[in-house]
């Protein structure tokens, strides 16, 4: 009978002290401890130390970066519990063919890998950190709108994409040529597989999701009237909107982690008397964003509110977005995406009321990301490609152009003026 998964790889910060406590000679034991507490003890087999040991030594050189951290954790987690449960090897014996098995595997995993929540890995159970028994290597989930109309999740729709398996097959080989360098193995099973196309279907059309200029303004419209109202509960509400529209952050730059704190003074002004906002964003990259005088503006707005003087100093250290209780900076983004959601939620009623059916059910299928992607569309029509770009930290400018042609709604509505064609039958 094959075995349940079961977390094995904790965060970051868990693992990183995981490393350091190994860095000794009875490193053996500590591994062997740590796996035998998240698995049943008669069911550790020698090989499953070694391997943590090795997906340990890789994931630490990660360490500075949570998201990819994050990644390459997930899916050397699913190779791993596959290797083990179904397969009775030790990654180290996986050849092609196991990978090509595992691909497969992923893309229909035994309904017993999948989850239909998402849950931490570990939680603390009698003062211990423990495997939590919910967790699951595959989530399937259903969208905002979905969710709203009563659809649960349903493990028989599990899906995953096809950026999905090309991430696999990304991480494997570079988890794989590590061993190679570090002279544990001598060939690389994922390099083997010659025809990875056969997993991954061909995408000819991206869609960038992005809100209509009607439901842009509506929500901002909705902003404004609940600072108005309540502003001790909603001016955090219309400066977060402003920066993850007007500055094109992602949610997670505005929340703290280890790595970094978005801080009042990552507004700087330059030599010029511009200014820019400092972060770091995907793949611990630090970038400059260009702040707009509407920006700015809101800026001012947020540090009024706040108490604070006009614009920050180089040396006003104080959280970008502090918690609404206690100190400090909010740290989650589930916090910050429930302050947008509650925003969204009163602009599609004030959308419906407006007779504007077809706005208010796009927007109730947005995400906070498509306020990022609502600013770039509407920003790379009237500035430079290349500006975009780099306040967005796209890698390069093909990202960014998938941005120039995105008012599909427009640009069908547009059709109805061509000229009309007229045919002589005769």
């Amino acid at each position: 009978m094959k075995k349940s998964p079961s977390a094995l790889f904790d965060t970051l910060s868990y693992i990183v002290e995981q490393f350091k406590a190994c860095q000794s000679s009875d490193s053996k034991t500590i591994i062997s401890n740590w796996v035998a507490e998240c698995l049943p003890k008669d069911s550790v087999k020698d090989f499953y130390i070694k391997d943590y040991q090795l997906i340990l030594n890789f994931l630490y050189i990660y360490r500075g970066s949570t998201d990819t951290f994050n990644s390459y954790r997930r899916e050397l987690e699913r190779l791993v519990q596959w290797s083990w449960f179904m397969q009775d090897k030790s990654i180290l014996d996986l050849k092609r063919f196991d990978i090509e098995a595992f691909i497969e595997f992923c893309q229909k995993p035994d309904p017993n890998w999948i989850g239909v929540k998402t849950v931490a890995k570990f939680k603390y159970k009698n003062g211990l950190r423990s495997p939590n028994t919910d967790w699951r290597p595959f989530i399937v989930k259903v969208s905002k709108k979905a969710f709203k109309d009563g659809k649960r999740p349903d493990k028989d729709d599990f899906e995953i994409s096809s950026n999905g398996i090309k991430q696999i097959f990304a991480i494997l080989g570079s988890f794989y040529n590590f061993l190679i360098q570090e002279e544990i193995l001598d060939g690389n099973p994922v390099l083997q597989i010659r025809q990875k196309s056969k997993f991954i279907q061909k995408q000819q059309n991206f869609t960038i999701r992005r809100l209509s200029d009607l439901e842009w303004q509506t929500v901002m419209e909705t902003a404004e009237i609940m600072a108005t109202e309540s502003p001790n509960q909603h001016e955090r509400t219309l400066f977060i909107l402003n920066a993850l529209y007007g500055m094109y952050l992602r949610i997670s730059e505005l929340s703290a982690t280890a790595r970094w704190i978005p801080q009042m003074n990552h507004f700087e002004r330059d030599m010029n008397e511009d200014w820019w906002f400092k972060t770091v964003g995907k793949g611990n990259k630090l970038r400059q964003v260009a702040v707009s005088p509407t920006m700015l503006k809101a800026l001012k707005r947020w540090r009024g509110h706040l108490g604070l003087s006009t614009l920050p100093s180089v040396d006003d250290q104080s959280p970008l977005i502090p918690k609404a209780i206690g100190k400090g900076p909010i740290e989650s983004t589930r916090a910050i995406r429930n302050i947008v959601q509650v925003c969204f939620d009163k602009a599609y009623e004030k959308l419906i009321k407006n007779n504007k059916k077809e706005d208010a059910e796009m927007l109730r299928s947005a995400t906070v990301h498509w306020l990022r992607h609502t600013g770039i569309s509407d920003d790379v029509k009237v500035r430079p490609r290349e500006h975009v770009r780099d306040d967005a930290g796209h890698s390069s400018g093909a990202t960014t152009d998938k941005y120039i042609d995105v008012e599909l709604r427009e640009r069908a509505k547009s059709a109805g003026n061509k000229k009309k064609i007229i045919l002589n039958e005769d």
